[in-house]
């Protein structure tokens, strides 16, 4: 691997409106990104995402659009440990006026 030591995520196919929650022991950055951009942060390219360091436990990121998803986790270059778990939540369901 070329890029930023990291902690990986591989979420699969999520729904647009799914909610991602990432608990976090310690501080890390959190970086919420799609197949194609993970793939760009593995190579050390330029990648876009959503995220960035998180300051408190759990952080929640909804999901923008319907693709494959990753959380990538890591400490910026320093040193330590990276306890954490991710889950994702499915996409509420609108409620329907009652009728009658």
């Amino acid at each position: 691997m070329i890029g930023v030591e990291h902690v990986k995520y591989d979420l699969g196919q999520v729904q647009a409106g799914a909610t991602v929650v990432v608990t976090l022991k310690n501080r890390a950055n959190v970086l919420l990104m799609t197949a194609t951009n993970y793939r760009a942060y593995v190579a050390g390219r330029r990648a876009s995402f959503y995220g960035g360091e998180a300051l408190r436990s759990p952080l929640r990121s909804n999901v923008p659009h319907t693709d494959h998803w990753y959380v990538a986790l890591d400490l910026g270059g320093a040193s330590g440990r990276i306890e954490s778990s991710v889950s994702v939540e499915p996409p509420r369901r609108a409620r329907l006026p009652s009728v009658g």
